[in-house]
């Protein structure tokens, strides 16, 4: 079931409810002055219900009429089972192929009639009822009451009505249900032989591409009406797949990074992006650097270059990288040792050495004063003393 709507005619109604037979492919329009769930009802209870009996299933779409609290509660007295087909996908609802068909049956009318279009639905729809049907073969009349119906033209051309034999009401419905179970059987095989032929041409112009759970998409912004050619065709959002809908192309999706509900959508408004960048960008922070002050307990001084790695915050950063930060410190050079004065061992000192320790001593005494810098040149005058009183260091071991 769905609602067509039309231009208002001159009584200012414009909107019609379309009711079909999944499988005979029987069909029922009544216009309504508005698309209420208790209109909806009303039409359903007094135009199908209570003339043809409960079906087992209701389709429709997602519409506020028709998944109201009214049309549940009629649902659960009738014991109908209520389903609905994906968000903003008119292929899963059959009836969409009829509103086609009636919307081009009103259109040969005449200008003047229109104006009152209201008019002549019903009967619009009893000719196409009347009418064999591709899919099944049988006309739509036909499957739904075991007979074919008497037009307008058997009166015309004088065609007798039926066999003028006498029966009784049991051989009537045991020739009506053998007619019915061949007419349903032989409907059964048409219908499957148009399905696969009509899945064989859609699947030429279609690709294959599954969609895995966690992968990124895109949703088409199905909200466009009207002229929009510069305007996007797929939402800003990002959305992650979260499950599928067993072996059908139905996806459940969930907005990336943003606490929104989640969406049951068809394969064929989805759109995969994995190849852009996330939908959120966190805040960009700026690292800061603590340097601690350079003293000598903190210093390891056999290592004179002191370098400190500062590693910031990555996760907050699209790209991560490394601060280096060196730290020069000038420190005192470490003493360093004069060269050894040769000591001759006990009882076996000669008295040049004793001389020339003698003079070494005297020559420190009355000598100029050491300076700090271990590494300056001595005076000429002090290296000439030194080469008189000093002998050489092989003389000192003898």
């Amino acid at each position: 079931m769905d609602f067509l709507t039309i231009e208002p005619d001159q009584s200012n109604t414009k909107n019609v409810l379309v009711i079909t037979d999944h499988f005979t492919k029987y069909a029922v329009a009544v216009p309504t002055p508005n698309q209420r769930a208790k209109t909806v009802a009303k039409v359903l209870w007094e135009n199908f219900l209570v003339h043809y009996g409960m079906p087992e299933r209701l389709h429709s779409d997602q519409g506020t009429d028709f998944e109201s609290h009214t049309i549940k509660e009629l649902c659960q007295i009738t014991g109908i089972q209520k389903i609905r087909t994906t968000p903003y996908h008119p292929r899963g609802n059959p009836v969409e192929r009829f509103n086609r068909t009636l919307l081009n049956m009103l259109g040969t009318l005449q200008e003047n009639d229109k104006t009152h279009w209201k008019d002549f639905v019903k009967p619009l729809v009893h000719s196409y009822n009347c009418t064999r049907n591709d899919v099944t073969g049988f006309s739509p009349y036909e499957l739904m009451f075991g007979r074919q119906p008497r037009l307008p033209v058997d009166l015309a051309f004088g065609l007798p009505v039926s066999e003028k034999t006498s029966t009784s009401h049991s051989q009537y419905v045991e020739k009506l249900k053998s007619h019915l179970k061949e007419s349903y059987k032989i409907a059964t095989e048409n219908s499957e032989k148009v399905m696969w032929k009509n899945k064989l041409r859609f699947d030429k112009q279609v690709t294959a591409a599954e969609l895995s759970v966690g992968d990124r998409v895109l949703v088409r912004n199905v909200k466009l009406r009207g002229k929009h050619k510069l305007a996007d065709r797929w939402e800003s959002d990002v959305y992650i797949i979260q499950k599928k809908a067993g072996t059908l192309p139905v996806y459940t999706v969930k907005p990336e990074g943003k606490d929104r509900p989640i969406r049951t959508l068809h394969r064929d408004l989805l759109l995969p992006c994995g190849y852009l960048s996330p939908a959120y960008k966190p805040e960009q922070l700026k690292p800061t650097t603590v340097i601690a002050p350079v003293t000598s307990e903190n210093v390891d001084l056999p290592d004179p270059e002191n370098e400190e790695v500062f590693l910031p915050d990555l996760s907050d950063y699209s790209s991560s990288y490394l601060t280096r930060i060196t730290t020069e410190v000038d420190l005192p050079a470490p003493p360093s040792t004069a060269a050894p004065v040769p000591v001759d061992p006990p009882g076996q000192r000669s008295q040049g050495s004793m001389e020339g320790t003698v003079g070494e001593e005297q020559g420190v005494e009355s000598g100029p004063e050491p300076t700090a810098e271990l590494d300056m040149e001595q005076p000429a005058e002090n290296e000439a003393d030194s080469a008189d009183s000093e002998p050489p260091e092989e003389n000192s071991f003898s």
